[in-house]
């Protein structure tokens, strides 16, 4: 009875609160509209004809050869990309954690390699690829002498994605192999069990859930990567780029959305296990930090083979990135290797990259602080409040990390070009920079939502109700108590915001409009046609302006972030 009543005063004390309820009505509205809305028109013209509902779409659909092709070919690089990418991930994670380095270089290329993906454009290594080991490579052509290779194909595209991915398993398994308590691996070896017999018996059942979700994040990733199979592939299709032919080529709008409600459901499925089953047997197995520190491996047999199998990918995988701006400082790539920067100065000169650069700067700068902020108060609902709603705005605001950019574009072009909203405010959004915005802000609200909730699970509950007893409402609470102590996370999202705006292609390159020059699309553009000096010059200035950006984020946590000597009694 005593409990019924409790529950019942907090559901009137909640309702009571006018800002809180207008806050969860607008984000439902927003999460509905933005996200389920442009999935729903996918499935609505999948199914529906002018004879009615029929599956005659996706029986057409399923007797294209081309997508035929194109979905095994999809499967067979993701599952390649997957593997490769957690076993390397894996490789690198465990020689960190587990073997003595002699310098803190290594430990620096380590942490280079899982930062230069994330602040780089994802077609960069693409554009290396080809540079490096095209007919016109440099290895290629004057150091091996051979003059017909092709990078393009099957080949091309797992190896880019597999360097482009491996550091996310990488940055999972590091934390999984941390939390390993290293009395269970040192029983085993007192028992005169071999370093062997300890990773395969011990050490990897503990992180095989763990390797598993890495592996799904990585094919979840690999399949729904638009960027580097369309520069890379050659005649190699894949689902995103068949499904963007099929619309901008094709012309068929119908077709495009019954192959993109196929790769939604692979990529939804992939995403529900690894969300769901893999995630949390990963924490069930692993319960908490290793007790004490441990004893790092120093056997030369083992460190020194994997020491330099370790830096030597990493140091390939830094030349393919210091390849971009060398592309962008020779005059003719693959024949005239003099020092120039025509390059640079086309760019603004000749190809608009002062409007390229504005305006792709000025709509990442308008996403990032809304994302951020929206992330902090989807984290807040979700970890500080109990109400009805809340399983469906957790669930919907991470729907987005498994929608592949290619889909979520069609949707909003089915959805507000001539979806339900064919007049009025909803349908004027088609072709704004507005729509951009909130592509920007739906593809970048999962991980800012992740780290918010991560961070909040930390705070007692007790520093938040004190602020409503003194009779504080919730905007209050949350603006002067709660923001405050988790403003690195904010801080965190609000520059990973920035950096996926700018670095995004796979969702607005079907919605961008003249009206708009968006760098990604630029160098996706030029990068098709083979100027890869003037693709280069876009790249490096993006990266350039990414990478700052991060700097500037870290340096702003240090001086300005949360202490991390409060603690709740």
């Amino acid at each position: 009875m005593a409990k019924t009543q409790s529950a019942a005063l907090e559901r009137k004390k909640f309702y009571s609160d006018p800002i809180m309820v207008t806050t969860i009505v607008v984000l439902i509205a927003f999460l509905t509209l933005f996200i389920l809305y442009p999935l729903a028109i996918l499935l609505v013209d999948s199914f529906l004809t002018e004879d009615g509902v029929t599956l005659s779409i996706f029986k057409r659909v399923m007797e294209m050869p081309n997508f035929r092709r194109a979905i095994t070919n999809t499967l067979k690089v993701g599952f390649l990309v997957g593997i490769a990418s957690a076993l390397i991930g894996l490789l690198f994670a465990y020689v960190e954690v587990y073997v003595r380095l002699k310098t803190r270089f290594m430990s620096g290329v380590f942490q280079l390699v899982s930062m230069l993906p994330v602040v780089s454009p994802p077609f960069v290594l693409s554009l290396s690829m080809i540079m490096l080991f095209g007919k016109s490579g440099i290895i290629t052509r004057y150091l091996l002498h051979i003059y017909d290779n092709s990078v393009y194909g099957f080949w091309g595209i797992a190896v880019v994605q597999t360097l482009t991915f491996f550091p996310v398993c990488y940055m999972m398994l590091k934390g999984l192999l941390k939390n390993i308590d290293p009395s269970l691996e040192e029983a085993a070896r007192d028992m005169g069990a071999a370093r062997w017999k300890v990773f395969t018996t011990v050490t990897l059942p503990l992180i095989l859930p763990g390797l598993g979700n890495a592996f799904l994040v990585t094919f979840i990733e690999s399949i729904a990567d638009f960027a580097n199979p369309m520069i890379i592939g050659g005649s190699y299709d894949t689902l995103a780029t068949t499904i963007y032919l099929q619309i901008t080529g094709a012309y068929d709008k119908e077709g495009a959305s019954a192959m993109a409600v196929v790769l939604l459901l692979i990529t939804l499925l992939m995403f529900i296990v690894q969300k769901y089953y893999l995630e949390a047997k990963s924490t069930a197995t692993l319960t908490g930090k290793a007790s004490r520190e441990r004893m790092l491996i120093m056997e030369k047999s083992v460190t020194v083979p994997l020491s330099i199998l370790c830096s030597a990918l990493a140091v390939f995988v830094i030349l393919m990135y210091i390849c971009v701006p060398f592309g962008a400082l020779f005059r003719t790539w693959g024949f005239d290797f003099h020092l120039t920067t025509k390059w640079f100065q086309q760019v603004f000169k000749k190809y608009k990259g002062f409007k390229a650069f504005k305006d792709s700067f000025l709509l990442s700068l308008i996403a990032s602080p809304i994302t951020a902020l929206l992330s902090m108060i989807i984290s807040y609902l979700v970890v500080k409040r109990k109400f009805k709603a809340k399983g469906f705005i957790e669930a919907v605001s991470m729907l987005a990390m498994a929608v592949p950019g290619t889909v979520l574009g069609i949707g909003y072009i089915r959805g507000f070009s001539s979806g339900v909203f064919r007049t009025g405010f909803l349908q004027g959004l088609y072709g704004t920079g507005a729509l951009l915005v909130i592509v920007f802000i739906v593809r970048s609200l999962p991980t800012g939502t992740r780290s918010g909730i991560s961070a909040l699970r930390q705070i007692d509950k007790s520093i938040e109700e004190s602020a409503y007893d003194m009779g504080a409402d919730s905007l209050k609470v949350f603006m002067t108590v709660t923001l405050p102590l988790i403003k690195d996370s904010f801080l965190s999202g609000l520059v990973t915001a920035f950096v996926r705006s700018i670095t995004a292609i796979s969702a607005i390159i079907l919605l961008v409009t003249p009206q708009y020059l968006l760098i990604t699309v630029q160098i996706n553009e030029f990068a098709e046609k083979g100027a890869y000096g003037i693709a280069c010059a876009f790249a490096s200035i993006l990266i350039l302006i990414t990478y700052t950006s991060v700097l500037l984020m870290n340096i702003i946590i240090k001086h300005f972030g949360t202490s991390r000597n409060w603690e709740v009694e």
